[in-house]
């Protein structure tokens, strides 16, 4: 069956969905988070198909998420080493393990702690307001078109009611 493409989508949920929408793709990133840079350490670490490693790294390299360097001539062997579009992933990875933190963890607490080593903390992700701050939560933020919202859908009713209009 063929995936249905959300890369043209005018939502950027949707195209980011487009290429982190499987498992896979955002656990090779979670490694690379980690400090691992090889093909054979990350297919050890998440025992993942080496097909599929091999798709997602390039699917990485390719949007600019991952660099592929080499490191080795004979054989010639590649690292994978984040760019900074692949570092500026981490908060959604910091915001979906609070989340799993939260709702998904046993008694036993969460599996992982975030540490700030700039403060000495322990400490989670959160989404919070860049002008003012204060937490985002879902019933105090509304959407708004963007400049880059496509003006042929702009006077559809059913697209205007989505919208903040003010």
């Amino acid at each position: 069956m063929q995936r249905t493409s959300f890369a043209n989508w005018p939502c950027s949920i949707a195209r980011s969905l487009d290429l982190f929408g499987d498992a896979w793709t955002p656990l090779v990133l979670r490694e690379a988070f980690y400090g691992i840079r090889r093909f054979d350490e990350f297919q050890q670490s998440l025992g993942i198909a080496r097909n599929t490693l091999t798709d997602r790294l390039r699917r990485l390299v390719g949007q600019g998420l991952l660099e592929r360097r080499p490191y080795q001539d004979e054989p010639r062997r590649h690292e994978y080493l984040l760019t900074e579009k692949g570092r500026d992933f981490f908060p959604v990875l910091a915001a979906l393990s609070h989340w799993g933190d939260r709702w998904l963890a046993g008694d036993e607490g969460a599996p992982i702690a975030l540490h700030h080593v700039t403060c000495g903390h322990d400490t989670h992700g959160e989404v919070v307001c860049a002008h003012c701050g204060e937490p985002l939560r879902a019933g105090e933020v509304a959407m708004r078109m963007g400049p880059g919202y496509p003006e042929r859908l702009k006077s559809r009713p059913d697209v205007q009611n989505r919208f903040l209009t003010s």
